[in-house]
């Protein structure tokens, strides 16, 4: 074998005592996973960029000492190249916090070309972070993007800026847009830390009926629980709008994009699973009339509530070859949808059974106990809805009030 040079090999050694101290213990302090491009008219249709500065806010669970951004191309079809990005912690008043603007850097270097289909960690940062900070990130995009490895439902507004380089500049928008350009993480080196938990779910943990650029979705309001127990938990919301379980449409389906979305993440100890609404939707809803989803998702092979079950025993048998332990979140009511049955319920109902009683989950979150109406248990109670089946703000609250803290010592 060739030797390496006694310098060479101290300025190897340097560099990585730069990037990986031993001590470094990352977390996912916030996550948006993307979805395959949809070329339909509407709202969700893939846009694509050129010359053009992203202007992303986002809040993040934990705090720490540095910061990476995990930046993805998964679903391009060509490189992507990053010609510079820059993070700043915001103020209440919206405000960059003076001294805490950072750029990014890739190896060294101010810009990166991302493969089609890969993930790309930017450099760590040194900045203290506290948690439940608020970050913006700018990333200029110098060329042609392609179709966006976009997350559909940011709830959070973007801004997209004229033509050109704007990294840290004041800008009127060309256009804004509710999606989230070509990041999948933010992630923190917090050494008090415990790990990452995992939000694995559909429209209901993406937050959908919440308010905007407010960050009240269930897993927000988790975070905010867990940092006044001084728990040291980072939340990575993997919430994809519309996605399913055992069908692709929205989002790959749940048990194709498990390894990516949460075993791909730092430290993940805990994940929670809650889907199945959408699959009991497809599959037992009536097949004509007004439908929301059918649009985007067409025809899709029914599944019953056996089908359901045993994919939830795949994701539990696989996390746990990974060590990570697992809650099942019961199926929320949603009666009162386009896309409700008798049948459907009946499913809803059996799969909430083994959830609860099964025993196979390492912890339950009885969500469905949480947001059902005593006067009728197949829908939401008044106040806790935004459209019959995703939350108000009061609603997801109560969701994340739904958890034992102590399971998360």
């Amino acid at each position: 074998m060739r030797m390496i040079g006694k310098a060479a090999a101290a300025c190897a050694l340097a560099a990585l005592s730069l990037t990986s101290p031993a001590q470094a213990k990352w977390v996912a302090s916030f996550a948006a996973p993307p979805s395959p491009p949809l070329t339909q008219p509407g709202p969700f249709k893939a846009p694509s960029y050129d010359n053009v500065t992203l202007r992303q806010v986002m809040r993040l669970s934990e705090g720490g000492e540095r910061v990476r951004v995990r930046f993805t191309n998964r679903y391009g079809t060509k490189p992507l190249a990053i010609g510079g990005a820059r993070i700043a912690l915001l103020g209440k008043d919206g405000k960059e916090i003076e001294g805490t603007a950072r750029t990014l850097k890739f190896s060294g270097k101010d810009s990166a070309v991302i493969p089609a289909g890969a993930p790309w960690l930017s450099d760590a940062v040194e900045l203290k972070i506290p948690d439940l900070a608020v970050m913006r990130l700018d990333i200029y995009l110098p060329e042609d993007t392609g179709l966006c490895s976009c997350h559909l439902t940011a709830m959070d507004t973007q801004q997209v800026s004229p033509p050109g380089e704007f990294l840290g500049k004041p800008f009127t928008p060309a256009s804004t847009s509710t999606q989230r350009g070509f990041v999948m993480s933010v992630e923190v080196d917090s050494p008090g830390a415990q790990g990452t938990i995992a939000a694995f779910g559909d429209s209901i943990t993406d937050g959908l009926g919440s308010s905007g650029n407010e960050f009240r979705r269930w897993p927000d309001d988790l975070a905010a629980r867990l940092s006044a127990s001084k728990r040291g938990w980072g939340i990575a919301n993997l919430g994809i709008s519309a996605n399913q379980v055992l069908a692709g449409g929205f989002g790959e389906a749940a048990i194709a994009r498990f390894d990516a979305d949460v075993l791909g993440l730092p430290n993940v100890k805990w994940v929670i699973v809650f889907e199945g609404v959408n699959d009991l939707g497809t599959s037992f809803g009536p097949k004509s009339g007004p439908n929301p989803m059918s649009a985007y998702l067409g025809k899709v092979r029914p599944v019953t509530a056996d089908d359901l079950i045993a994919a939830y025993r795949q994701l539990i048998a696989r996390a746990h070859e990974h060590g990570i332990k697992v809650i099942g979140a019961t199926i929320t009511p949603y009666k009162e949808t386009f896309t409700w049955s008798e049948q459907g319920e009946a499913a809803r109902q059996k799969i909430n059974a083994f959830i609860r009683d099964s025993g196979e989950f390492d912890a339950v979150v009885d969500f469905d106990a949480a947001w059902r109406d005593p006067a009728d248990p197949r829908r939401i109670r008044d106040g806790y809805y935004w459209d019959h089946i995703h939350g108000s703000d009061k609603g997801y609250e109560v969701l994340a009030n739904a958890f034992d803290l102590d399971l998360f010592k």
